[in-house]
């Protein structure tokens, strides 16, 4: 053996064999190892280096190897492959077809790294021969070939950047590097699952397999696109070692990163099958390289979701810090596929195969996360602020949570049904009320109706009111508070869908419990509803929730029900008038419909008797709700005497209401809404000067632009007149307004109104005996076009789908900006509020003010008509008599801001409805509408004109009221009752303040 020159050893070392080789490793070796770190050529260190490899390292013992060979060998190795893939990177960037040298240097260089590669190979493999490893023998071994796997990954996976567009002169380096390194990688891991680790394992081992798996994580992150098959065994093995030492590395392993790694990767998987569905769903070609790379994509899709179930299930208790991650993994997924409105358009069976290969497997993730307290608190919190496009996923993901929930054990239900800040009732109401996009559309989501049938799609509100329902069925007694706090928080929300979700689940309780569980939530509800402010926006859900659950109580429980709330009793109508009496058995109904009668019209004589004012017409439309309801409801039951009663109460109100009143005290508006519709079951007793009253009042206001409410009960009411004969000394006045009215409201720009004009003139002119009268209320082409289309059912032009999705989706962004800009605003900012500029008091502070005046003295009227008063009355009257003196002074010395012209002031007209000229002739529109009649005869209507008179009045009401309130006050205690109102007999009908 040559000792002096390396080229002579390393040329006597060729011809070796096996025995010698063994033989002569002790003498060898060294000078071998001496020779590999001095050398400097590449050429030379490839050539050292398999010498070493596969001539004497097969000799070594394992006990051995990593001291004498791999502890001297890598460092150089690892080394040298940096300065490989260095000048690798220089040289490719000359690299063009032109440069035959550029291109041999470029290709050498992947040649040497192609060899260093198979000789790390052979090294992990003459170690692998063992049946078992510890990690003393092999410790530099793994770290060095995991650095050497990552540097060409990487390589191969940025080739089309580094080589620009000359890949295919190195594409066969290229590829047989990438198998090398596959080999070598698959290598290293029958490895790694050699090493064996017990507890007698030290914190430096622990810490050396933590290194590794966090190693072949970062492999995970560059090789995740190129290759399906190496992708998933790469996961396996982290998967598998992780599991493997499970007690040693539970507390040192980085759960976070393995966790988002694979959430990353199935995210990114999942993007892929999508994209592939979309491509097919384009091209049309549902067979091929496409689908068959779908069908892998999607089992790949499938191998993650078990390996994340099956690591949840193992390190659960060490991911309370994953949670929110875990969290968007499901919002995210659920966010690209139907039903969401964000989800490509995708064929149906490509839908059912990403569904039953992928979905299926991750839906036992959600089962073994249900115990987990930092999951439920991450589902269930209040400030979740998610994105337009996962609100709707969150919702389905409660739903599922739900569906699982019943199968748990006690202490994992209260966990979600308590809650840390949301009950999960509470939450899905939250998230459901964010859904307005898809309730709107609606989207719809497969469901099995019937057991062993086909799945079939029903509406979103429809699935999740029957998931509620299910739930609220298997819901524990213990855990009913927050069943009933959730269901009237959603009742009593500013979403109208999500209060009607409430109503049903309630509804569905009410019948799926107990018959008293029922009356009791009746009779609480009925209690709120009579505590409840009649102004208040959340009174209409509570009514009417009282009205549907009143149908579900057993007959004795109504009773008890009439017997809580005596219909005779003036303080129970507020809860009788939201009532439908249909609810009630026959003879209770009878009963109860003739005690709300008298009662009603009790309270409505009471107040026609009395000044009319103002201030006591609430309890008025209560009471005429209540008729509406008693009529309504039991109409044909009622005694001809209580009719006949009712339909005179009705006539004295018509007699004094003037449209300029109605159009500006809400109050009065729901008054005359209330008596539309009461006159509608009296239509047939409509007497000629009562129809006249009724059609001159709504002329005048319908010029006066009343709002949506009143408009729809004038159109109410016009739809039931086609059953009744106007008389004919009413038909010179009525018949001209009847037509008016349609014409106005058939061209009403406010979309309902406009489709139940439509309606109740088809009703109309189906029904009535004037059929002259029906062309008159067509007063253009346009109305009669519309009129056309709508009886034949004709469709206008329609929206597409995809269009509906896209205004949808703008909507939606429009409505979270404006949520958040009102958040914004109610957040203090820690500084103080900026003073408004003052602006001189409108004429509605005065009339609210004067208003509050004559009220109290009403009620001091009152208490002196039931008893002596106290002797401090009349000095504190004087007082007040000598401040309003006061005031009256003040007012003469300052001008009164009138409108300009006051005193001539006539109702503008609608902006579609012309106005003639006075002392002109009248319009061809007014004589096309009118006929013979013109239209200064139709003013000239006694109750128009009164109206106009009325109007004149009202524009004095300050120092007119402020006067009649100084004289009630100075005619004393003893002679108030008997002179009230003399002032007002003699200057006005009426009181500016009252009717």
């Amino acid at each position: 053996m040559s000792q002096a020159d390396p080229e002579l050893l390393l040329r006597e070392l060729g011809g070796w064999d096996w025995e010698l080789c063994r033989r002569e490793l002790p003498a060898v070796l060294p000078r071998l190892l001496s020779m590999y770190e001095e050398s400097e050529d590449w050429t030379e260190h490839i050539r050292i280096l398999r010498i070493l490899t596969e001539m004497f390292l097969p000799h070594i013992s394992l006990e051995d190897v990593e001291e004498i060979f791999f502890s001297k060998v890598l460092p150089k190795t690892l080394q040298f492959f940096d300065n490989l893939m260095c000048e690798l990177s220089s040289k490719a960037k000359g690299l063009t077809s032109q440069s035959t040298e550029s291109c041999s240097t470029v290709r050498n260089l992947l040649q040497a790294l192609v060899q260093l590669l198979e000789m790390l190979t052979g090294c992990v493999r003459c170690v692998c021969s063992a049946q078992e490893l510890s990690l003393r023998s092999v410790r530099s071994l793994p770290p060095s070939v995991l650095c050497v796997l990552k540097g060409t990954f990487t390589h191969c996976k940025d080739s089309e950047s580094v080589y620009y567009g000359h890949l295919h002169l190195i594409s066969d380096l290229l590829q047989s590097m990438f198998k090398e390194t596959y080999s070598l990688q698959k290598q290293l891991m029958e490895l790694v699952d050699l090493i064996s680790m017990g507890s007698a394992s030290t914190e430096d081992d622990i810490t050396y397999m933590v290194s590794v798996i966090h190693s072949v994580l970062e492999i995970c992150s560059v090789i995740s696109n190129m290759d399906h098959a190496l992708h998933a065994n790469t996961w396996k093995f982290i998967i598998k070692q992780s599991l493997k030492h499970h007690s040693l590395l539970q507390c040192h392993l980085k759960h976070s990163d393995i966790l988002n790694g694979l959430c990353k990767d199935i995210l990114l998987s999942f993007d892929s099958c999508l994209q592939l569905a979309e491509q097919m769903k384009v091209s049309e070609i549902q067979e091929g390289t496409d689908f068959r790379l779908f069908q892998k994509t999607v089992k790949l899709c499938r191998f993650f979701a078990n390996s994340l179930v099956h690591y949840t299930k193992e390190f659960r208790a060490c991911l309370s810090d994953s949670c929110s991650q875990l969290h968007q993994l499901f919002l995210q997924i659920y966010s690209k596929f139907p039903p969401s409105l964000y989800a490509p358009e995708i064929l149906e069976v490509h839908q059912d195969e990403i569904s039953q290969v992928f979905l299926v497997a991750l839906d036992p993730l959600i089962t073994q996360l249900l115990p987990f307290s930092p999951f439920m608190e991450q589902v269930l919190s209040e400030n979740l602020d998610l994105p337009p496009e996962q609100q709707l996923p969150h919702c389905l993901l409660l739903l599922t949570i739900m569906d699982k929930l019943s199968s748990q054990p006690e202490e994992v239900q209260t966990l979600w049904n308590t809650g840390k800040s949301l009950s999960l009732f509470s939450a899905l109401f939250l998230s459901f009320q964010q859904c307005c996009g898809e309730l709107s559309l609606p989207v719809c989501v497969p469901e099995v109706v019937s057991t062993g049938q086909p799945a079939v799609p029903i509406t979103l509100y429809h699935y999740v009111c029957v998931h509620l329902c299910s739930f609220i069925a298997s819901t524990l007694p213990s855990h009913f508070p927050q069943l009933e706090r959730a269901l009237l928080e959603a009742l009593l929300g500013p979403s109208m869908i999500t209060s009607l979700l409430a109503m049903d689940s309630w509804c569905f309780l009410a019948r799926y419990g107990t018959a008293e569980l029922c009356a009791h939530h009746v009779n609480v509800i009925a209690h709120l509803v009579k505590a409840w402010p009649s102004d208040c926006c959340q009174l209409p859900a509570l009514a009417v929730l009282l009205r549907r659950m009143l149908f579900l109580m057993a007959p004795e429980h109504q009773v008890e029900f009439a017997r809580e709330f005596p219909p005779e009793e003036v303080e129970s109508l507020a809860v009788w008038q939201h009532v439908s009496l249909r609810a009630l058995n026959p003879d209770l109904r009878a009963r109860v419909a003739s005690q709300l009668c008298r009662a009603g019209l009790a309270r409505c004589r009471q107040w026609l008797n009395s000044g009319r004012a103002l201030g006591g017409l609430p309890p008025v439309n209560t009471a005429l709700s209540v008729l509406l309801a008693a009529c309504s409801s039991a109409d044909a039951t009622l005694e001809a005497e209580l009719r006949t009663s009712v339909l005179g109460v009705l006539s004295q109100f018509w007699s004094f209401l003037q449209a300029k009143q109605v159009s500006d005290e809400p109050c009065l508006q729901k008054t005359l809404c209330l008596l539309l519709h009461l006159l509608e079951f009296f239509i047939q007793a409509l007497d000629a000067q009562l129809m006249t009253q009724v059609f001159a009042l709504q002329s005048s206001l319908l010029q006066l632009h009343p709002p949506d409410h009143v408009r729809l009960a004038m159109v109410d009411f016009l739809s039931s007149m086609g059953k009744v004969f106007i008389p004919q000394e009413a038909q010179r006045q009525v018949v001209p307004q009847l037509s008016s009215l349609f014409a106005s409201l058939l061209a009403d720009q406010t979309w309902l109104i406009h489709q139940h004009a439509l309606e109740a003139f088809t009703h109309f002119a189906e029904e009535t005996r004037h059929e002259d009268v029906v062309p008159w209320c067509l007063n253009s082409e346009e109305a009669k076009n519309q009129v056309v289309n709508f009886l034949a059912k004709t469709r206008q032009v329609e929206e597409t789908r995809e269009a509906r999705t896209e205004r949808l989706k703008q909507e939606r962004i429009t409505w979270s900006a404006q949520v958040l800009k009102g958040d914004g605003e109610l957040e203090s900012t820690g500084e103080p509020v900026a003073k408004r500029a003052c602006h001189p008091p409108s004429e509605e502070q005065y009339k609210a003010a004067v208003g509050t005046m004559e009220g109290a003295v009403e009620t001091v009227k009152l208490l002196l008509q039931k008893g002596a008063p106290p002797g401090w009355l009349a000095v504190k009257l004087e007082a007040l008599h000598t401040a309003i003196a006061t005031l009256r002074d003040s007012l003469r010395e300052k001008p009164l801001l009138l409108p300009e012209d006051s005193t001539n002031q006539e109702p503008e007209p609608h902006p579609e409805t012309p106005r003639s000229g006075a002392g002109t002739s009248t319009s061809s529109w007014h004589r096309k509408l009118l006929g013979p009649q013109t239209a200064s005869e139709l003013l000239a209507s006694p109750v128009k004109s009164y109206s106009q008179n009325c109007s004149k009045e009202s524009s004095h009401s300050t120092p007119w009221s402020i006067a009649r309130i100084f004289l009630l006050l100075w005619k004393g205690c003893s002679t108030y009752h008997t002179r009230e109102g003399s002032l007002a007999q003699r200057e006005s009908p009426f009181e500016t303040t009252s009717i």
